[in-house]
């Protein structure tokens, strides 16, 4: 079986990352299963009580201490517990009192790589700009720690004029750090940031992008103030009869040369004849027996990838032209979409092995 992923939603007390997850919840399909683990303060779990009552999958709570301090020890048995009686899609680990993660991120990462049951998605830090003074410690340290968050939400940012916004985003830079960041629209922030692309969310090929069309422009979540991401949906057709791949050595020189402050994710279902890869090395997945085709998942979030198996390969029998061979999800920062639109049409960043194929690039948001 695949990894499970494991998003880490971080920040302090009263920052609004419970609200982030609830928010979550509505935007995955119905049969998705999403566990919880969370980091409380004290004897009552009133936010565990919350969200068992919003549809999540489990929840296990480590009470009374700092799950990236004293508790670490306890994370594998958390883990392993939610992962034989609840079988997520997904886990969320929820801990507060600390903006500097990377304790917790080793860790997982490590029992990722003894167990092979779990997979590190992205670490979000939540800010609340009401209240946030910046960080205390601007040492090498506090740099190197901040370097495991991948994106941080502004929360709570309409309760304050636009000044007291610019000086949190302010305190951000004074860790002379490339980290994205996004404001919320009143605690949502969209799936298609937040997480990667998995299995069971690759089922829907809606989920590929997001859920977005065209028409969901003028919807609610999409008013201007929201507006702090622009996606682009790119399909790559096969052209030629029989099987087909996707070029992988033009994918990999995308993925290594795209700037974390461009680019934000990169999601795709891919065609290709062989595995790519990791970012930190690691081939997830056997070539494929010659003649054959594989389709993977790719996750790209902020400089580091992963390149899983799908399905099972296809034959030449049952491939056609025409297939569409690449399914591609690009998150960017704003202002960024139509910049990264023009440079994808120019070609030489997705194309399809040995034939040109037929590229469609649109932006949805």
């Amino acid at each position: 079986m695949s990894p499970i992923p494991i998003t880490i939603v971080t920040g302090f007390l009263g920052s609004g990352k419970t609200t982030l997850i609830l928010n979550l919840i509505p935007q995955l399909p119905q049969t998705y299963r999403l566990a919880l683990l969370k980091n409380e303060y004290g004897d009552v779990a009133i936010d565990s009580q919350l969200a068992a009552s919003a549809a999540i999958s489990g929840v296990q709570e480590l009470l009374n201490g700092c799950i990236c301090c004293n508790l670490v020890g306890q994370l594998g048995d958390a883990l392993e517990t939610l992962r034989k009686d609840v079988s997520p899609n997904r886990i969320v680990i929820e801990t507060s009192g600390s903006a500097f993660p990377a304790t917790l991120a080793m860790t997982v990462n490590r029992l990722g790589k003894e167990s092979g049951n779990y997979l590190l998605d992205g670490v979000i830090v939540v800010i609340d700009v009401e209240n946030w003074k910046g960080y205390e410690d601007t040492s090498y340290t506090a740099k190197m720690q901040q370097k495991y968050t991948d994106l941080i939400v502004f929360n709570k940012w309409e309760r304050v004029d636009e000044r007291r916004y610019e000086d949190c985003v302010d305190r951000v830079g004074d860790l002379e750090l490339q980290i994205a960041h996004v404001k919320s629209d009143k605690g949502r922030v969209d799936q298609s940031l937040l997480l990667g692309l998995d299995s069971a969310l690759a089922k829907d090929g809606d989920a590929v992008h997001g859920g977005y069309s065209k028409d969901q422009e003028s919807h609610d979540h999409l008013s201007d103030h929201q507006t702090e991401v622009e996606v682009l949906s790119v399909n790559l057709v096969s052209e030629g009869d029989g099987l087909q791949s996707v070029n992988l050595d033009s994918l990999e020189l995308f993925l290594l040369s795209a700037p974390k402050d461009d680019v934000y994710r990169i999601k795709a279902i891919v065609s290709a004849s062989h595995p790519l890869a990791s970012s930190s090395g690691e081939v997830e997945a056997a070539p494929s027996p010659e003649g054959t085709i594989a389709k993977y998942i790719l996750n790209w979030a902020f400089g580091r990838w992963t390149f899983s198996p799908l399905t099972s390969t296809t034959t030449g029998s049952v491939a056609q032209k025409h297939d569409t061979i690449l399914r591609m999800t690009v998150v960017l920062a704003r202002g960024e979409a139509d910049k990264w639109k023009r440079r994808i049409e120019a070609g030489g960043i997705i194309e399809q092995e040995d034939e040109k194929g037929f590229l469609l690039v649109d932006r949805v948001v």
